[in-house]
Protein backbone atom coordinates (compact mmCIF):
# COMPACT_ATOMS: atom_id res chain seq x y z
CA UNK A 1 0.00 0.00 0.00
CA UNK A 2 2.71 2.64 0.84
CA UNK A 3 4.27 1.73 -2.83
CA UNK A 4 0.73 3.14 -4.11
CA UNK A 5 0.77 5.88 -1.95
CA UNK A 6 4.31 7.02 -3.06
CA UNK A 7 3.43 6.40 -6.92
CA UNK A 8 0.20 8.68 -6.04
CA UNK A 9 1.80 11.33 -4.59
CA UNK A 10 3.67 13.19 -7.35
CA UNK A 11 0.16 13.42 -9.51
CA UNK A 12 -1.45 14.79 -6.47
CA UNK A 13 0.68 17.27 -5.81
CA UNK A 14 0.63 18.16 -9.93
CA UNK A 15 -2.78 19.18 -9.35
CA UNK A 16 -2.69 20.20 -5.88
CA UNK A 17 -4.68 23.81 -6.42
CA UNK A 18 -7.31 21.50 -8.69
CA UNK A 19 -8.16 18.70 -5.96
CA UNK A 20 -8.59 21.33 -3.39
CA UNK A 21 -11.00 23.57 -5.41
CA UNK A 22 -13.09 20.23 -6.58
CA UNK A 23 -13.10 19.27 -3.05
CA UNK A 24 -14.13 22.66 -1.90
CA UNK A 25 -16.99 22.84 -4.21
CA UNK A 26 -17.93 18.95 -3.76
CA UNK A 27 -18.35 20.51 0.05
CA UNK A 28 -20.71 23.03 -1.19
CA UNK A 29 -18.23 26.02 0.01
CA UNK A 30 -19.14 28.99 -1.73
CA UNK A 31 -17.80 29.57 -5.06
CA UNK A 32 -16.34 32.24 -4.68
CA UNK A 33 -14.24 31.18 -1.18
CA UNK A 34 -13.28 28.32 -3.32
CA UNK A 35 -11.82 29.90 -6.32
CA UNK A 36 -9.91 31.84 -4.01
CA UNK A 37 -8.74 29.28 -1.89
CA UNK A 38 -7.50 26.99 -4.60
CA UNK A 39 -6.03 29.90 -6.90
CA UNK A 40 -3.97 31.09 -3.32
CA UNK A 41 -3.03 27.03 -2.85
CA UNK A 42 -1.70 26.86 -6.19
CA UNK A 43 -0.25 30.22 -5.81
CA UNK A 44 1.31 29.11 -2.44
CA UNK A 45 2.35 25.83 -4.25
CA UNK A 46 4.58 27.48 -7.39
CA UNK A 47 6.21 29.72 -5.02
CA UNK A 48 7.40 26.61 -2.55
CA UNK A 49 8.73 25.08 -5.87
CA UNK A 50 10.64 27.96 -7.35
CA UNK A 51 12.26 28.77 -3.50
CA UNK A 52 13.21 25.32 -3.01
CA UNK A 53 15.03 25.85 -6.70
CA UNK A 54 12.80 23.01 -8.44
CA UNK A 55 11.32 23.48 -11.90
CA UNK A 56 7.65 24.03 -11.95
CA UNK A 57 6.27 21.40 -14.18
CA UNK A 58 3.62 21.18 -17.13
CA UNK A 59 0.68 19.96 -14.92
CA UNK A 60 1.49 22.17 -11.95
CA UNK A 61 1.13 25.09 -14.50
CA UNK A 62 -1.96 23.28 -15.99
CA UNK A 63 -3.63 22.83 -12.42
CA UNK A 64 -3.41 26.42 -11.64
CA UNK A 65 -4.61 27.26 -14.99
CA UNK A 66 -7.37 24.99 -14.92
CA UNK A 67 -8.14 26.59 -11.33
CA UNK A 68 -8.02 29.94 -12.53
CA UNK A 69 -9.83 29.95 -16.01
CA UNK A 70 -12.65 27.04 -14.43
CA UNK A 71 -13.04 29.13 -11.43
CA UNK A 72 -13.63 32.31 -12.75
CA UNK A 73 -15.85 30.86 -15.18
CA UNK A 74 -17.82 29.38 -12.41
CA UNK A 75 -18.15 33.07 -11.09
CA UNK A 76 -19.29 34.67 -14.25
CA UNK A 77 -21.62 32.44 -15.09
CA UNK A 78 -24.88 30.74 -12.88
CA UNK A 79 -26.12 29.01 -16.14
CA UNK A 80 -26.38 25.22 -14.62
CA UNK A 81 -25.58 23.55 -18.54
CA UNK A 82 -21.88 25.34 -18.38
CA UNK A 83 -21.61 24.18 -14.86
CA UNK A 84 -22.44 20.53 -16.06
CA UNK A 85 -20.13 20.67 -19.14
CA UNK A 86 -17.36 22.20 -17.48
CA UNK A 87 -15.59 19.22 -16.30
CA UNK A 88 -15.62 18.27 -20.19
CA UNK A 89 -13.88 21.12 -20.94
CA UNK A 90 -11.15 20.67 -17.62
CA UNK A 91 -11.23 16.51 -19.19
CA UNK A 92 -10.23 17.84 -22.35
CA UNK A 93 -7.54 20.33 -21.09
CA UNK A 94 -5.74 17.74 -19.09
CA UNK A 95 -6.37 15.06 -22.21
CA UNK A 96 -3.95 18.02 -24.33
CA UNK A 97 -1.63 18.38 -22.10
CA UNK A 98 -0.75 14.62 -21.27
CA UNK A 99 -0.33 14.16 -24.75
CA UNK A 100 2.97 15.61 -24.58
CA UNK A 101 5.76 12.47 -25.26
CA UNK A 102 6.97 11.40 -21.79
CA UNK A 103 5.05 13.35 -19.63
CA UNK A 104 5.05 10.56 -16.74
CA UNK A 105 9.06 9.62 -16.75
CA UNK A 106 9.33 11.64 -13.62
CA UNK A 107 7.02 10.00 -11.80
CA UNK A 108 9.11 6.46 -12.33
CA UNK A 109 10.85 5.67 -9.07
CA UNK A 110 14.72 5.07 -9.17
CA UNK A 111 14.59 1.59 -9.10
CA UNK A 112 12.83 1.31 -12.08
CA UNK A 113 14.71 3.76 -14.30
CA UNK A 114 16.25 2.53 -17.10
CA UNK A 115 13.75 -0.39 -17.60
CA UNK A 116 10.20 1.37 -17.71
CA UNK A 117 10.87 4.42 -19.69
CA UNK A 118 8.78 3.26 -22.96
CA UNK A 119 5.81 2.08 -20.88
CA UNK A 120 5.71 5.28 -19.16
CA UNK A 121 5.23 7.07 -22.62
CA UNK A 122 2.25 4.26 -23.50
CA UNK A 123 0.93 4.62 -20.20
CA UNK A 124 0.56 8.73 -20.81
CA UNK A 125 -0.99 7.98 -24.10
CA UNK A 126 -3.41 5.68 -22.44
CA UNK A 127 -4.13 8.53 -19.63
CA UNK A 128 -5.14 10.89 -22.13
CA UNK A 129 -7.69 8.59 -24.13
CA UNK A 130 -9.21 8.29 -20.84
CA UNK A 131 -9.58 12.14 -20.00
CA UNK A 132 -10.89 12.39 -23.97
CA UNK A 133 -13.52 9.79 -23.25
CA UNK A 134 -14.40 10.98 -19.68
CA UNK A 135 -14.77 14.60 -21.42
CA UNK A 136 -17.34 12.78 -24.08
CA UNK A 137 -18.69 10.96 -21.73
CA UNK A 138 -19.60 13.76 -19.56
CA UNK A 139 -21.12 15.79 -21.90
CA UNK A 140 -23.18 12.81 -23.41
CA UNK A 141 -24.50 12.67 -19.67
CA UNK A 142 -24.95 16.06 -19.34
CA UNK A 143 -26.52 17.05 -22.43
CA UNK A 144 -29.16 13.81 -22.68
CA UNK A 145 -29.47 12.62 -19.21
CA UNK A 146 -29.05 15.79 -17.22
CA UNK A 147 -30.55 14.17 -13.81
CA UNK A 148 -28.55 11.08 -13.74
CA UNK A 149 -25.34 13.74 -14.16
CA UNK A 150 -24.79 14.09 -10.64
CA UNK A 151 -24.84 10.58 -10.07
CA UNK A 152 -22.41 9.78 -13.00
CA UNK A 153 -19.95 12.65 -11.79
CA UNK A 154 -19.77 10.87 -8.18
CA UNK A 155 -18.99 7.27 -9.79
CA UNK A 156 -17.65 7.24 -13.27
CA UNK A 157 -14.36 9.97 -13.38
CA UNK A 158 -13.17 8.76 -10.45
CA UNK A 159 -14.23 4.56 -10.87
CA UNK A 160 -12.36 5.15 -14.54
CA UNK A 161 -9.12 6.98 -13.33
CA UNK A 162 -9.07 4.45 -10.23
CA UNK A 163 -9.07 1.05 -12.45
CA UNK A 164 -6.69 2.77 -14.88
CA UNK A 165 -4.39 3.68 -12.62
CA UNK A 166 -4.05 -0.02 -10.76
CA UNK A 167 -4.12 -2.11 -13.86
CA UNK A 168 -1.55 0.40 -15.11
CA UNK A 169 0.56 -0.23 -11.54
CA UNK A 170 0.25 -3.78 -11.51
CA UNK A 171 1.09 -4.08 -15.18
CA UNK A 172 4.07 -2.21 -14.64
CA UNK A 173 5.54 -3.52 -11.60
CA UNK A 174 4.83 -7.10 -13.50
CA UNK A 175 7.05 -5.90 -16.63
CA UNK A 176 9.36 -4.17 -14.87
CA UNK A 177 10.52 -6.80 -12.35
CA UNK A 178 11.10 -9.24 -15.21
CA UNK A 179 12.78 -6.79 -16.69
CA UNK A 180 15.41 -6.16 -13.68
CA UNK A 181 15.49 -10.26 -13.14
CA UNK A 182 16.28 -10.58 -16.86
CA UNK A 183 19.19 -7.92 -16.74
CA UNK A 184 20.14 -9.47 -13.17
CA UNK A 185 20.35 -12.66 -14.83
CA UNK A 186 22.18 -11.34 -18.16
CA UNK A 187 24.59 -10.30 -15.94
CA UNK A 188 25.48 -13.05 -13.85
CA UNK A 189 25.77 -15.06 -16.90
CA UNK A 190 28.00 -12.87 -18.51
CA UNK A 191 29.93 -12.68 -15.00
CA UNK A 192 29.98 -16.84 -15.57
CA UNK A 193 31.39 -16.41 -18.93
CA UNK A 194 34.49 -14.17 -18.13
CA UNK A 195 35.27 -16.31 -14.99
CA UNK A 196 35.31 -19.82 -17.28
Amino acid sequence: MSNLVRALRPLAWDFLSTLVFATLVALHVDARAATALAIGTGLVQLAAVRLRGGRIELLQWAGLGLTLVFGGLSLATHDPRFIMAKPSLIYLAIAAVMLKRGWMLRYIPAIAQGHAEDLAVGWGYAWSALMGATAAANLIVAVWFAPQWPAFMAIAPAASKLALFLVQYVSMRIVIRGRINAAQAAGLQAAELQAA
